[in-house]
This record gives C-alpha cells, sequence and structure tokens, in this order.
C-alpha cells in the first residue's frame, strides 16, 4: 500500500461520546502516516476526517449554498460593500465566469469530501482488527457522504460535469485525471442506494445519518434528476414513517425557530443536519460568517446576504390570506419603501397584509429581530449595494449568546459563528417535494394537503412576532388553501401553488436556484428576469443585466481545473467546459 501523509481531524484517542455529536469536535494534531492509521482506530480517525467535509472552511458558502442557491436565485442580494467580496459581483448580476474563485471552491470542495470518503474506504479495507459490523455501517455513512459531496458539485456544475472519483481511482486529492462528459447521477444514486440498506433505522451518535437520512437523500438527488416517479414512493414513506436523527417520528415543530437554534438542533423536523460547535477547537458554521447583521448588531460583521425586495414582497397575501401566484405583487406597494426622512433608512406599510415567515426569514426595521430588540440603521452596511433588509434565519439569538453558543469570534477567530446546524435534509422540504409528486400525478387534493400543511404551521401563533405592547408587529395573516380553491382542481394552478409554498417556506436556506433548475431552463429565465426586473427599481446594479438562458442551469467549469487536468496520453482534455458555457 502507497504510504501518504494525512492531516486527519482527530486526535489520536478516539472515542465516541454517547452525548451524540461530540466525535465531531477532536481537534486537529499534526500528521499522520497512512500505515498508523490501518487498525480499527485509524479508521475511526479517517471517518471523522470525511465528516470534517461538509465544514470546509473556503469560500465562506459550503453547504449553506447562500451564494449559488440564494444569492444566483433570488432570494438575495450581495449585499455589505461593492468592493467587499467583489468576486460576488459578478454572481449576483448573472456575469459569472469560469474563471470565478467560488466556482473553484465548490468544485474542490466536491472532490476533498469525496477523497476523505475514498481514503477511508480503503484504509478501512486493511483494518484487520475492525469487526466486519462496525465496517458495514462506516462503509455506509461514507457513501452517504460522498453521495452527498458529489450532489453538491452536481447541482452546482451539472451531471456531466464532474467526473466520478470513487475509491478505486487513485488520485490526488483535487486532482482526478479522469474524463468528464458522463453522467454520474447513476453512480451517486449507487452510493445513497448502498447507504439505505446498510445504514440503521436510529444511531446511537446524532451526527451521523441513519436509514431516513440516505431515503431522503436519494429522493432529493431524484428530484433534482427530474424523475417525479421514483421519487414519489420514498418521499411518502419518509413522511409516513421517518424518523429524526434522535429517534423521533418526523413531524412539523409548531415553532419556526426550532429548526434554527442550538439549544433544539437535531428535533423532530430535522432529518441529517451538518452540526457545528463552538469553542477552543470550534467550527462554528463558518459557511454563514460574512451573514451576520454590520456593526452594533449580532455578530456585528459582516452584512452580507441580505434578502432582495422581490424576496420579501413575494410574502404579501389577499384578503384570504393566500399568496399571489401569478406575481401580482409585482405590481403592487412594496411592503417595505426605504425612505430618508424617518428614524429609520426603511418603513413598512401595516396596511399591507404579508404572511408571518416574512418576519422569520427577513429582518426588517421596527420588527423585533429575534430576542435582540429592534434593528438599528447601522445593522444595514451599505443600502446602495444591498437594499434595506437583513439575513434572520440563520442569525443566533442573544439566548443563544448568553448560553456560550454563538459569539463574535467563534469561525476562524475573527468573525461571527454559532453552534446552530445546518438542516441539510428535513420534513418541509420533504413535503413539499412529495406535493410536487402528487400534482405530477393528478392527484391535486393530496398534494394540497401536504401544502396546508404547511401553511397551517405558519399561522400558529408561536410564528407570529409581537411589539412590546403585544401587538402583532405586522398585519399577518396566512390560511390554508379552501377546497374551493383552483388550485385543488386545475393542475397547473396546483403546481403554481406549491412552487410558490417552496420559495415562502424556504426562502434564505440557499435552495431558490437549484429548484428554479429543476422546474426547466425556460421557467428559471422567466422567474429570474421577472426578479431584475423587480429589484432594479430599488437597486442600481441590477440595470442593464440579464437572467441566465435557459441553457445554463448549471455553472461553468473552473477554468483553473481543466487547464490543471490537462490531457490524457492521447491528447484529449480531461476535462471538457459545459457546452452552455463554451
Amino acid at each position: 500500500m502507497r504510504h501518504k501523509i494525512l492531516i486527519v481531524s482527530a486526535v489520536a484517542l478516539f472515542t465516541l461520546s454517547s452525548c451524540g455529536e461530540d466525535f465531531l469536535y477532536k481537534a486537529p494534531q499534526g500528521s499522520i502516516d497512512q500505515e498508523a492509521l490501518t487498525n480499527a482506530e485509524g479508521v475511526e480517525l479517517l471517518v471523522v476526517n470525511a465528516y470534517a467535509g461538509l465544514t470546509r472552511p473556503t469560500g465562506y458558502d459550503n453547504m449553506f449554498n447562500w451564494v449559488f442557491g440564494g444569492v444566483y436565485g433570488g432570494d438575495a442580494n450581495k449585499g455589505s460593500e461593492s468592493n467587499d467580496q467583489s468576486v460576488l459581483n459578478s454572481i449576483e448580476t448573472y456575469a459569472v465566469t469560469a474563471t470565478n474563485d467560488y466556482l473553484q471552491n465548490k468544485w474542490k470542495d466536491a472532490y476533498y469530501g469525496a477523497q476523505r470518503c475514498n481514503l477511508a474506504l480503503n484504509v478501512m479495507k486493511e483494518a484487520a482488527d475492525m469487526d466486519e459490523t462496525t465496517k458495514a455501517y462506516r462503509t455506509a455513512e461514507l457513501k452517504f457522504l460522498r453521495a452527498l459531496f458529489m450532489f453538491e458539485g452536481v447541482k452546482i456544475f451539472g451531471p456531466t460535469g464532474m467526473p466520478y472519483i470513487d475509491e478505486t481511482i487513485a488520485a490526488e486529492e483535487n486532482d482526478p485525471k479522469v474524463h468528464n462528459g458522463t453522467d454520474i447521477y447513476p453512480n451517486i444514486l449507487a452510493d445513497v442506494e448502498a447507504a439505505i440498506e446498510g445504514l440503521p433505522e436510529k444511531q446511537t451518535e446524532v451526527a451521523r445519518p441513519t436509514k431516513t437520512a440516505a431515503k431522503a437523500l436519494k429522493a432529493k438527488i431524484l428530484m433534482q434528476q427530474g424523475d417525479m416517479t421514483a421519487a414519489k414512493p420514498i418521499l411518502a414513506d419518509i413522511i409516513a414513517n421517518g424518523l429524526s436523527p434522535k429517534g423521533e417520528r418526523l413531524a412539523l415543530q409548531d415553532d419556526l425557530d426550532a429548526n434554527f437554534n442550538a439549544t433544539t438542533e437535531n428535533g423532530k423536523e430535522s432529518i441529517f443536519e451538518v452540526q457545528f460547535s463552538v469553542g477552543a477547537n470550534n467550527n462554528g458554521n463558518y459557511g454563514f460568517l460574512l451573514n451576520y447583521p454590520h456593526n452594533t448588531g449580532p455578530g456585528g460583521c459582516c452584512g452580507f446576504y441580505q434578502p432582495s425586495y422581490e424576496l420579501v414582497n413575494s410574502f404579501q397575501v389577499d384578503e384570504n390570506g393566500l399568496p399571489y401566484l401569478e406575481g401580482e405583487y409585482r405590481n403592487k406597494k412594496s411592503v417595505t419603501e426605504r425612505v430618508t426622512d424617518y428614524d429609520y433608512i426603511s418603513k413598512n406599510d401595516k396596511t399591507i397584509a404579508v404572511d408571518p415567515r416574512l418576519d422569520f426569514a427577513v429582518g426588517r426595521m421596527e420588527i423585533p429581530y429575534k430576542d435582540w430588540g429592534l434593528p438599528a440603521n447601522d445593522w444595514v452596511r451599505n443600502v446602495s449595494s444591498g437594499g434595506v433588509f437583513l439575513p434572520k434565519k440563520h442569525v443566533y439569538s442573544k439566548a443563544e449568546q448568553d448560553a456560550g453558543l454563538a459569539g463574535s469570534t467563534y469561525s476562524s477567530g475573527w468573525a461571527p459563528g454559532s453552534a446552530m446546524n445546518l438542516q441539510y435534509l428535513c420534513l418541509r422540504d420533504c413535503k413539499l417535494l412529495y406535493a410536487e409528486c402528487l400534482a405530477n400525478d393528478g392527484e391535486l387534493s393530496a398534494a394540497m394537503q401536504q401544502v396546508n400543511d404547511i401553511r397551517e404551521r405558519a399561522a400558529k401563533p408561536d410564528n407570529i412576532i409581537y411589539l412590546e405592547d403585544g401587538t402583532p408587529a405586522a398585519n399577518y395573516l396566512v390560511k390554508p388553501y379552501p377546497s374551493s380553491h383552483a388550485a385543488f382542481s386545475n393542475k397547473e394552478t396546483c403546481i403554481k401553488a406549491i412552487h410558490m409554498e417552496r420559495k415562502l417556506e424556504l426562502a434564505m436556506e440557499g435552495q431558490r436556484f437549484f429548484d428554479l433548475v429543476r422546474w426547466g431552463g425556460d421557467y428559471m429565465n422567466k422567474e429570474l428576469t421577472a426578479y431584475i426586473n423587480y429589484e432594479k427599481q430599488y437597486l442600481t446594479k441590477f440595470y442593464g443585466v440579464s437572467a441566465p438562458i435557459a441553457s445554463k442551469t448549471m455553472f461553468p467549469i473552473p477554468e483553473t481545473e481543466i487547464q490543471t487536468a490537462g490531457n490524457d496520453e492521447n491528447g484529449q482534455a480531461y476535462l471538457v467546459q459545459n457546452d452552455a458555457w463554451k
């Protein structure tokens, strides 16, 4: 066996704690020769090393996908100043090129994670002191993780953009000498199928994936691939029988905040979470470290990921508490306007009815910001660059900070961070994906029941924000669709209702662009064109901007990777640029 020098994310004495996720937080200590790891203890170190790929500190994006899923999808503006992280300016204005550093980091992240899985799989084969039952479980975990890493790559670069790299291919970590151009969905699905077969229904450590998690990942992959027929029964099974990381029967949380709080993580709505911690050897959610309110706001840095005007106004509702499915909100008065003759930089029109999820996902002036009180003007770094709104879902509460679960220097020592996990797979997503499958098969009433489950949760008292005097902070109104609504009898209307519900429920979760892609290139182009035309009323940077054409449902392969991969012995390039970007 060829020796390699490895940097592993754990110390030599490795134990799994009954606390659940502690095994992810062992501090790195130097370099270890691969031969020294060819035993049960060494394999466990390498498995932890593979999990570490979920939180790789590059690109300030990671699994959150706030850049590619959120900003590029129209949920948010880059925010901050135009000269801060200026590499993102071309992404938010749809002028991205193959030399963009964020693309380079996403490419590396996919292979960084996958190759760590491959290394652990290969070393495990030689670990004679490791019992077969544990090997089987760890193999299933690693294949789950490898499928996840490669799926993240496919979401960005398309199914033929990245070569599939497994443990049988000898390649450097981020320099695989393998041709692209082959659809790798079958390889990814084979990995996740193996995970379904090998993972237990329950885990003793909540950080490890379960059988439900593997099923959910498979369904998510199938939906991105466009195979609703195959995804439908899997989603139905998850909703009926699935278990959370703690072994609870899956169910929607009454309080939306329970899904975005370090004190209630791995709850009954969760299926698989990327785990974070804070402390001396912390990994406080690095992928979100730029996206806190500026200056005196929680975190105090750095003013990125400001919700868009278009997203905010999507939450307007009619007199029946239902959303506008034909984009009518784009022709109505904005629920919040920028002002200069007022104590705040913006003013809310409280006569306009809005879904309460607006102020759960978005920070607005004069609306209580979690338990931090009212936002201040200086929480917005530059109104002209990013608008007047603030990210909110993934920002920690004061209670979390007071409990030692968050702080202003918990990510890489200079930026905000918290122990708030990232729900990568969750029930609310599965229910709305299942609704799509039902609607596609003409089962409209059943599809709308899934939508109404989500809407009824949104209407619960837990999700209404109140002012100090006990009155609602805005004119909140959200109701389920009545059975007389056209969505129950007209397939096109039903699908529109589901699409809108995903936009509202998953707002600011880095999902939007990938949904647009799933719904087709023409749909993506139409929605992003409407977004740009709306946003340019408020931000001049969108003047002259055009949405990506229908064929650009993926991003370009990084030019550096094409050049580094070089040519094979026949002079053929290993990596060929995606056709839409040539």
